[in-house]
């Protein structure tokens, strides 16, 4: 599922990049998520259909990059139907945070990114000491354990999102990653929790 996702949405943005001008705007504007319209009830099905659209070349690289690395690893533990559906609701639940913060907005939302969110708020319970390698700009690589890389990750939406509320314009959807990462979170724990072994004392 991990490598299937990886492709559609390569597939999707060489699809978006042949249309031109004209017929991108076209194409974002009904395929991407308004929040306005989903208020209204109207285009609903922008909800999953947004999240297999990206804007430009940074975005979809970034994001599929992170879906590499921490899908598979997800997919293993979770199985595929169950991390597909939670790979979805993980997107929905940031398009919904999105949604409440700015409900009135008609700016069209769309990337994988709160789905993507979710799968690393379930990497962050599965694999806290994992060793990540991050590049820190012009300072090199260096090796940091998952928690420390993704608790900076969440800290800077966290900032970014807060930092935006009141602003006018497009930008990147914080709160759609808080939303995403904290259902897969939520939804993790929830699933060790049920996993962990009952203890019967004997007296």
């Amino acid at each position: 599922m991990t490598y299937g996702l990886l492709a559609t949405n390569i597939v999707v943005f060489v699809y978006m990049m042949t249309l031109g001008a004209a017929g991108l705007e076209g194409f974002i504007n009904s395929q991407a998520l308004i929040p306005a319209d989903i208020v209204r009830g109207l285009n609903l099905q922008t909800l999953i259909t947004s999240m297999f659209l990206h804007g430009s070349m940074g975005h979809i690289v970034g994001n599929m990059i992170f879906l590499h690395i921490f899908g598979d690893n997800l997919e293993d533990r979770f199985g595929h139907l169950r991390f597909m559906l939670f790979y979805l609701l993980a997107g929905l639940a940031g398009s919904a945070l999105q949604i409440v913060i700015d409900p009135s907005s008609t700016i069209p939302n769309l990337g994988a990114s709160g789905a993507i969110a979710g799968v690393m708020g379930g990497y962050l319970v599965l694999y806290p000491r994992h060793r990540i390698d991050v590049l820190w700009g012009f300072y090199g690589v260096s090796s940091v354990p998952a928690s420390f890389m993704l608790g900076y990750w969440i800290l800077f939406q966290f900032f970014g999102g807060f930092g935006s509320l009141g602003l006018a314009g497009g930008g990147v959807a914080y709160f759609a990653h808080i939303g995403g990462f904290a259902l897969g979170y939520l939804l993790t724990r929830l699933a060790v929790s049920r996993q962990q072994p009952t203890v019967k004392q004997i007296r």
